[in-house]
């Protein structure tokens, strides 16, 4: 896909009302809202999530981060908490992306593909016909307690790179995004967007100064 001109910010891990305008003030054009995981920041009860979804002004997407695998238990997410697009941290196993899209009509699906080598161009080139946007995430599903996003580490962005080149739908970076390495990220990669958690963040907290810093340094990139 080609290279866009000012990549959009998708502000994660959620937890209040509060952080979700506080996001949108800074510019946020999405917001991710983090439901059970095996591991990472920022998880919420579906029950919050609700609340905060409802509240969040349109066009600002609303992305629940799921790591559900299966087509049922992914469409009875995004029902109970209203969200508009289902961000799936994990592999689909047991049903299809169309079949989702029929469970849960209207939905917006982005599919995480986890950088940790090479194999990941060959993945995310199989997955992005079905989906809405790829999301490369420097999580690990190999590890006994699976990692699928919020490690706060960088993955290989020459193949962040080659993946946005050879897929035709908007891409979105995350792993260790923050306001000192941002724009070199926009230069070497040229993702449609990108996702920033931990970056942002002080003691979990979403932090003011560092928000707005890195909206900064992507303004001025």
């Amino acid at each position: 896909m080609e290279k866009t001109e000012r990549p959009r910010v998708k502000v994660c891990c959620i937890a209040s009302l509060d952080e979700a305008l506080l996001a949108v003030r800074y510019g946020a054009s999405a917001l991710g809202l983090v439901s059970a995981m095996p591991s990472g920041p920022g998880v919420i009860d579906e029950a919050a999530i609700a609340p905060i979804a409802a509240a969040v002004p349109p066009p600002v997407a609303r992305f629940l981060l799921t790591s559900r695998q299966d087509v049922r238990a992914i469409a009875e997410q995004k029902r109970r908490t209203g969200v508009d697009t289902m961000q799936i941290c994990d592999r689909l196993i047991d049903g299809t992306y169309d079949e989702l899209r029929v469970a849960a009509p209207g939905v917006r699906i982005v599919q995480v593909v986890h950088v940790t080598g090479p194999e990941a161009l060959e993945e995310a080139a199989a997955v992005a016909p079905h989906v809405d946007a790829i999301l490369l995430d420097s999580g690990d599903q190999r590890l006994a307690v699976k990692q699928l996003g919020g490690t706060g580490r960088r993955h290989d962005w020459a193949i962040s790179l080659r993946i946005r080149e050879a897929i035709d739908v908007p891409m979105f970076l995350a792993g260790g995004l923050n306001a000192w390495n941002v724009a070199r990220a926009v230069q070497d990669v040229g993702p449609f967007a990108l996702d920033v958690c931990s970056g942002v963040r002080t003691d979990g907290a979403l932090d003011e100064a560092k928000l707005s810093s890195f909206m900064a340094a992507v303004e001025r990139a």
